[in-house]
């Protein structure tokens, strides 16, 4: 292991996970590494949780609060979860358990925009940060950290917390390094500058991460993968929905307000957005760019085609078979590939200036384009708002994408009221589900909801839907986002009451 921690001092600080977990005491904030699965801490986080159950057992409280960049997997936010040790967590989560412990009310969440994260720490909102616990590639002769397969948060992490705990995994490939842009120009307001980043391929930073080696007070040494789902296929569904969404930027093209490379893509995660980025290689697009958050199985192969030239990411998302491909093409890859800090990967003004084409998944929208991306019902946590709404309202395409129908037909994914709002009708351009396609752009609230009810919504609910809208034109308070008060969220307490909207 000694040709991964190159520096004789933090080679010296090297320890059991055991007795790292041991330095970290309840009601410590903790920061952790990881986003979306990639670049978590393995070995840590899960003699924690052994170290806190043995705890609960003497019957001593045992809990501490827990920062990422987004989501992790059952080692760090799993096992935490299940020996009930977490008494706050923020800002992504999509663990099973954890989510099951959130809606019972068990511990605080905070769900909140990833580009925040990081300047509400320095700025002092969350308090102070205990302990970081970060995974690394590897460590140079002069105490730089090579990053893994995520940045998230980690040079906010390092920078801010009173300590740190590193976790030195030999499973992430040493060609990482050299992958990473890790920009130090950010700071405080009054004194902040603009970003020098004026294309997705731009390097502005270092490729390593900085740390005081007198602040580090474990190293441990770990070779463990990270969470690598199966990708499972686009459906029928998910492919219909990428094709009307291809139609549309085709057809932007043709009017001119795009170009044949289009603009910078972000996709959020999961099988729709798969489908539309394969979909973009088999509809002949070729010198794309993307400016996201994660390179998940459809980037990778764009990249591995030519159809993207270069994607700047902060993390991966990939299946066991695409890793075993990035792992095999690692140097291809990493001249192709920028992994940023998640306040650069998510920043507000870069998506804004690169005019971004914004492409994400949503729980439910209603009639007026107010989209619920976070709880079911309104009260129920799903994973979080993520960095949806980073790019929804600065994209210069801001599309959200679902099945018209949930639950085998349960549940409608267009409904009169929105029960949470996580993107108001202001940061919502196009709505696109299997049926069809709405284009909300330029249209007044009334228009939009016309729109939405012949262009999305499923045959089952649009009677329904069109009955509602066509009744609160005529008895609404007020008519120009008419709703029936009494009525608007009827649809989800019958689901809650009976498992289904139908009536």
């Amino acid at each position: 292991m000694n040709d991964r921690i190159r520096h004789a001092g933090l080679r010296d600080k090297r320890m059991s996970a055991e007795n790292a977990a041991a330095l970290i005491q309840p009601g410590m904030t903790v920061a952790m590494s990881g986003f979306t699965g990639a670049g978590y801490p393995k070995s840590v986080p899960q003699a924690l949780a052994t170290r806190i159950e043995q705890a609960h057992a003497r019957g001593e409280d045992f809990r501490v609060k827990v920062m990422t960049g987004a989501s992790t997997a059952p080692e760090l936010d799993g096992v935490l979860a299940r020996a009930q040790g977490i008494e706050l967590r923020l800002p992504y989560q999509s663990d099973p358990h954890l989510r099951e412990r959130i809606n019972a009310g068990d511990l605080h969440y905070i769900d909140m925009h990833l580009s925040h994260v990081a300047q509400h720490t320095w700025f002092g909102f969350f308090g102070a940060v205990d302990v970081a616990v970060i995974e690394v590639t590897a460590i140079t002769e002069d105490g730089h950290l090579v990053p893994s397969s995520s940045v998230g948060n980690n040079k906010t992490w390092l920078e801010q917390a009173d300590r740190v705990i590193l976790e030195v995994n030999r499973w992430q490939p040493a060609a990482l390094e050299g992958m990473h842009d890790v920009y130090y120009g950010t700071a405080l307001p009054p004194n902040r500058k603009p970003i020098p980043l004026l294309h997705p391929d731009d390097r502005i930073g270092e490729p390593w991460l900085r740390c005081d080696p007198s602040k580090v007070i474990a190293v441990v040494e770990t070779d463990a993968p990270d969470r690598n789902s199966p990708f499972t296929p686009p459906d029928a569904t998910s492919r219909e929905i990428a094709a009307h969404l291809l139609d549309f930027l085709a057809h932007e093209v043709r009017r001119g307000r795009l170009q044949p490379q289009l603009l910078p893509l972000q996709s959020g995660v999961g099988n729709i957005t798969n489908a539309v980025l394969m979909g973009l290689g088999e509809a002949g697009y070729r010198d794309l760019t993307a400016f996201t958050e994660v390179i998940q199985d459809g980037m990778l192969d764009l990249l591995k085609r030519g159809v993207v030239r270069v994607a700047s990411a902060t993390s991966f998302s990939l299946s066991p078979a695409a890793i075993d491909e990035f792992l095999d093409h690692v140097d291809y890859y990493r001249e192709r590939i920028v992994l940023r800090t998640q306040e650069i990967s998510n920043h507000p003004e870069l998506v804004r200036r690169l005019g971004c084409i914004a492409m994400n998944g949503m729980i439910e929208v209603d009639l007026y384009g107010n989209v619920n991306s976070t709880h079911v019902a309104g009260t129920k946590i799903m994973n979080g708002i993520g960095g949806s709404g980073d790019f929804a309202r600065n994209a210069y395409l801001s599309v959200f994408m679902s099945p018209s129908t949930a639950k085998n037909g349960a549940i409608s994914s267009i409904v009169p009221m929105a029960s949470h709002v996580d993107h108001t009708e202001h940061d919502v351009m196009v709505i696109v589900t299997e049926r069809g396609i709405a284009d909300l752009r330029g249209l007044s609230p009334k228009q939009r909801a016309q729109r939405m009810i012949d262009g999305c919504a499923h045959p089952d609910y649009q009677p329904m839907l069109q009955d509602y809208f066509d009744r609160a034109c005529c008895e609404s308070f007020g008519k120009h986002t008419p709703h029936l008060l009494s009525e608007a969220l009827s649809w989800h307490e019958r689901f809650v009451e009976t498992g289904s909207m139908r009536k």
